[in-house]
C-alpha cells in the first residue's frame, strides 16, 4: 500500500519481527498523558478520561502499516484473555480514510474481541508523542503513561500477559 505521510520512514525503521521485541519497559514514575478526542466504531467521541479506572493498552496503528497488521491478532487475543472492567486494549487507528478500512481489515483477518477507535493522524501523533507505528502505551488506572514500546510485539505472549496481570493486580502507579 502506498503511504503519503511523514510516518512511512519511521514505520519502516521500527519494523522488526514482533518476536524479537522486548517486553514493555516500565517508567520509573508515571507520566502525564494528553488525550486528543477520538471516536469509537459507533461514531461516539471519547478521550482517555472515558477509560479512567481501567488499565489501558493503547496501540496506535494503521491498516497501511505492515508491522501493525502483523500484531493485531495478538492484541485481539490479549483482549479476549484479559479484557474487562480492569483492562482494555484500545487499538487507535489513524487511518485517514476513516473507519471503513478498519472494518474491512477486522473482517479480513477475523478480529472479534477488539473495539474500533479512530483519531486524526497528526493530532494523535503529536498528543501521544509517537514517532513511528505501531506505538503502544500502557496507561494506569489514573490515566498516566507507565510504559511505552515503539514497534510490533507479541502482546499475548506469556511474558506480556504476566506483565499486564501484574500491573492490573498491583495497580502500579
Amino acid at each position: 500500500m502506498k503511504r503519503r505521510g511523514f510516518l512511512a520512514g519511521a514505520t519502516a525503521f521500527t519494523a522488526t519481527p514482533a518476536a524479537a521485541r522486548p517486553s514493555m519497559p516500565l517508567h520509573n514514575t508515571p507520566r502525564r498523558l494528553l488525550s486528543p478526542p477520538f471516536v469509537d466504531g459507533g461514531g461516539r467521541e471519547l478521550t482517555l478520561e472515558d477509560f479512567r479506572g481501567r488499565v489501558v493498552l493503547l496501540n496506535m496503528w494503521a491498516t497501511w502499516c505492515p508491522p501493525c497488521r502483523e500484531e493485531m491478532p495478538t492484541l485481539d487475543r490479549l483482549q479476549a484473555r484479559l479484557g474487562g472492567t480492569d483492562f482494555h486494549v484500545l487499538p487507535l487507528s489513524i487511518d485517514r480514510a476513516g473507519l471503513d478500512p478498519v472494518r474491512r481489515f477486522y473482517d479480513e483477518i477475523g478480529i472479534r474481541h477488539l473495539d474500533m477507535y479512530l483519531a486524526e493522524e497528526l493530532r494523535a501523533m503529536l498528543a501521544f508523542g509517537a514517532v513511528g507505528l505501531p506505538t503502544t502505551i500502557l496507561i494506569n488506572r489514573e490515566g498516566q503513561e507507565i510504559a511505552r514500546l515503539v514497534g510490533p510485539a507479541e502482546w499475548d505472549s506469556p511474558q506480556a500477559v504476566a506483565q499486564f496481570q501484574s500491573v492490573i493486580s498491583h495497580g502500579r502507579n
